[in-house]
């Protein structure tokens, strides 16, 4: 634009350079707020603010044209600037909501240790006891020990790798699990029947497996129960596999509003991609709102034990 002008002040006799030619300069300066860095935009105000004055200067626009001009000239950056701060407003929500999830699975990670060392100092102190008087006994305690102590260590695998930041006060509770979905799809409290199937082996799954399909289901019906629009029902399937659990959750509502990902579905979609698995939501093929994660088990089934429940 500069140059253009430069050109129309030496021709003889002097060309305008037109609205068409300079309508390009309006994405620039939206261009210019929206993605430029501090400096970009302190250069490119200098360079528009430049053309601006050569453009006024080779028109002879009038005063009152000139200050119009110039707010219509800048009115696609404030634009800009509001969309970039939009925008990094939402980024900065979604950071925090994967930052709780990692809490969250910090807190579990806890839970789950602390659980595990107690069961083996349990052990222990017993078969300290029985050693004197019974010796197999104290073998077989031995053996608890070493296998309980192997599964800490599975499950902390399992997390820690996420894991960053040292985490305190965390409350000595055992996170909800998959023994806890039919309370959840008996009291759902809202309009809608929750159709609940658990398939396969479920009771051996690691915590952070454990926890997190009933995080899954707990917030896509929670979700169901806001957004679906005339849903009557949701159903759930959790199918257990040799190497992976499969949940499924859908509704038969219109899904209105529910056109991107929420801030619960951004923290389930980054706890299941921590665990190793992934996670889908979006509308069905006919109708409602589908869900679908896998996640993998940790360890086969012939492998595993149950842990203890609430």
């Amino acid at each position: 634009m500069i140059l253009l002008q430069l050109a129309s002040l030496a021709a003889a006799p002097r060309e305008a350079v037109g609205l068409n030619t300079g309508s390009i300069v309006l994405v620039l300066v939206y261009a210019l707020t929206r993605w430029g860095s501090g400096r970009e935009i302190v250069l490119g105000t200098a360079v528009i603010l430049t053309a601006f004055a050569l453009a006024a200067a080779a028109d002879r626009t009038p005063a009152a044209e000139q200050v119009g001009g110039f707010v219509f000239l800048w009115l696609p950056g404030v634009i800009g600037a509001a969309v970039r701060l939009w925008k990094t407003a939402r980024e900065r929500q979604l950071e925090q909501v994967r930052s709780r999830e990692r809490e969250q699975l910090a807190r579990e990670l806890h839970d789950t240790v602390a659980h595990h060392v107690s069961a083996i100092v349990i052990t222990a102190q017993a078969g300290r006891v029985l050693a004197a008087t019974d010796p197999s006994a104290a073998v077989q305690a031995l053996d608890a020990v070493e296998e309980e102590g192997a599964r800490t260590l599975e499950d902390m695998r399992a997390m820690v790798a996420a894991l960053r930041n040292r985490e305190t006060g965390a409350e000595l509770a055992p996170p909800a699990g998959v023994a806890d979905l039919k309370r959840l799809a008996r009291s759902p409290g809202g309009r809608l029947a929750v159709d609940l199937r658990l398939d396969g082996e479920l009771d051996t799954l690691p915590p952070a497996v454990d926890a997190a399909v009933y995080r899954i289901v707990q917030e896509s019906v929670t979700n169901a129960m806001r957004h679906a629009v005339n849903a009557t029902d949701v159903v759930v399937r959790v199918t257990a596999q040799q190497h992976t659990v499969r949940v499924s959750v859908h509704d038969n509502g219109h899904p209105t509003g529910r056109g991107r990902d929420g801030y619960g579905l951004t923290g389930l979609r980054e706890r299941a991609t921590l665990l190793g698995g992934t996670l889908q939501a979006g509308p069905g093929p006919g109708q409602g709102w589908h869900v679908e994660a896998e996640l993998p088990r940790g360890r086969s089934a012939s492998g595993a034990h149950p842990r203890p429940r609430r």
